[in-house]
C-alpha cells in the first residue's frame, strides 16, 4: 500500500544527497588541486515477494515432515507470488580523476605533478593527507608547508628549507635551497584512488577501498605552476537543476500517494449506510 510512499521518499533522498555533493563541488572550484565528486546511486537487487499461507496438517506428506509437532492444528508457510526491485539509494560518491585546468604563476614555490600521484603532508599532530595542490610556502621555522600549515613530507621526512634565498624544483621532484638538495617530494599513487576520503578544501586521506598508498616510481614535477580544481561549473550547475527538478517530482508522488491512502482510508472506514 505504501510503496508509492517508500518510493518516492528514496528517491527525494537521493536527489538531496546530490545536490550536497553539487554543493561541495561548487564551493571549492577555487580550491587549488580539488578534484570533484561524483554520487552513484545503486538500486537494491530485486527481492522475490511472497505471501503468508496458512496449511492444515491434514496433508500426508506435510505430516511426515512435521515429525513431532503434528499437534499443532495449522502452521504457516510461504508462497512466492512474484519479484520486486526496490529503490534507488546513494551508495557512495567516488572522486573525479579528471586533471585540473594548468595555472603559471613562475613562483617557484608553487609546483604541479604532472600525470598521476599525490603530495603527501602531515598535520600537527602527526596524521598524514594527501593532495593535488602544490601551493607550498616556507613555514615560521623554515619548513616547507602547504598553505593551511600542513607539513611537506619528503623521501626523509618533513623538507627543511631554513633561510635559502633561492628556492629551485627540478623535474624529478628534487628540492635545492641555494644549490643544495634538501630533500624530494614523496610522491605516492593508490590502486583505486577514486575512493579516497576527502577530509577538507584539497585533502584526501586513504581507505579501505583505495588501497594502501605506492610510492611513484618515475615523478614528473613542473615548477612554477599550480593544478587548478577540475570542477565544471557549468556541468554543475546542470547537475543541481537535474537534481531540483527530480527532487520536485518524487515530492510530488509522495504527496499523490499520501492523498490516495487518505481517501482509501475514508472509503474502507466509511459505515455502510
Amino acid at each position: 500500500m505504501f510503496r508509492g510512499i517508500y518510493e518516492g521518499t528514496s528517491a527525494m533522498l537521493v536527489q538531496e544527497k546530490m545536490l550536497d555533493v553539487v554543493g561541495n563541488n561548487l564551493a571549492n572550484v577555487d580550491t587549488n588541486g580539488f578534484r570533484g565528486r561524483v554520487a552513484v546511486n545503486k538500486s537494491f537487487p530485486e527481492v522475490l515477494m511472497d505471501r503468508v499461507e496458512r496449511y492444515t496438517i491434514v496433508d500426508e506428506a506435510l505430516n511426515e515432515e512435521l515429525a513431532d509437532r503434528k499437534f499443532f492444528p495449522y502452521i504457516r508457510g510461504r508462497v512466492t507470488i512474484g519479484s520486486m526491485s526496490l529503490a534507488n539509494v546513494m551508495s557512495e560518491t567516488i572522486m573525479s580523476q579528471e586533471p585540473g585546468v594548468v595555472q603559471y604563476t613562475d613562483n617557484p614555490l608553487d609546483v604541479m605533478i604532472n600525470g598521476d600521484g599525490f603530495f603527501a603532508v602531515e598535520d600537527g599532530n602527526g596524521n598524514t593527507f594527501y593532495t593535488r595542490s602544490g601551493s607550498f610556502q616556507r613555514g615560521p621555522a623554515g619548513e616547507l608547508v602547504t598553505h593551511d600549515g600542513e607539513f611537506v613530507l619528503g623521501d626523509g621526512g618533513r623538507i627543511e628549507l631554513g633561510d635559502a634565498v633561492r628556492i629551485f624544483v627540478d623535474e624529478t621532484g628534487q628540492i635545492f635551497a641555494d644549490g643544495d638538495m634538501v630533500g624530494q617530494f614523496q610522491l605516492v599513487t593508490f590502486p583505486s584512488p577514486t575512493y579516497l576520503r576527502q577530509d577538507g578544501k584539497s585533502l584526501l586521506s586513504e581507505t579501505p577501498n583505495s588501497g594502501a598508498p605506492v610510492p611513484v616510481e618515475v615523478p614528473a614535477i613542473v615548477g612554477g605552476a599550480l593544478e587548478r580544481s577540475n570542477v565544471q561549473v557549468v556541468s554543475e550547475m546542470v547537475r543541481m537543476i537535474e537534481a531540483n527538478r527530480a527532487y520536485e517530482a518524487a515530492g510530488r508522488t509522495v504527496t499523490i500517494q499520501d492523498e490516495l491512502t487518505s481517501r482509501l482510508f475514508s472509503t474502507l472506514g466509511r459505515p455502510n449506510s
